[in-house]
């Protein structure tokens, strides 16, 4: 069994017990999980809203809005972004404060549905 100790013999017989100097040490770097921000599907808010508000969020182009938006329309959900989980909650508060669809809230719209998964 490796002990933390080295053993030095003495000249009268003596043994000299000191720490070791070298100490192995895990310089590891654990990289965090990717967090997604997925946006969830509704009837309520408009499709034009949803593409504004992803826009304005990730300033993304309106094709590659449009093509998320038209994924959670189809599937009922669409990851929208992926990072740290510090900037994935920002991002989703960002979204459910833009609040609903204003047309579409006599409909009973309410803001977009955004969850954060881990990946």
């Amino acid at each position: 069994m490796p002990s933390d100790f080295e053993e030095e013999s003495g000249t009268l017989g003596q043994v000299t017990v000191r720490p070791r100097t070298s100490t192995k040490v895990a310089d590891k770097t654990k990289l965090l999980p990717p967090y997604s921000v997925v946006l969830h599907n509704d009837d309520f808010n408009t499709v034009d809203f949803v593409i504004e508000v992803i826009v304005k969020v990730f300033k993304y182009p309106v094709e590659k809005a449009f093509a998320l938006t038209l994924e959670a329309h189809e599937t009922g959900r669409s990851i929208v972004w992926s990072g740290s989980l510090e900037l994935a909650e920002l991002k989703a508060e960002q979204i459910r404060s833009c609040g609903a669809d204003p047309e579409a809230k006599a409909r009973g719209a309410l803001p977009l549905k955004v969850t954060i998964e881990a990946q």
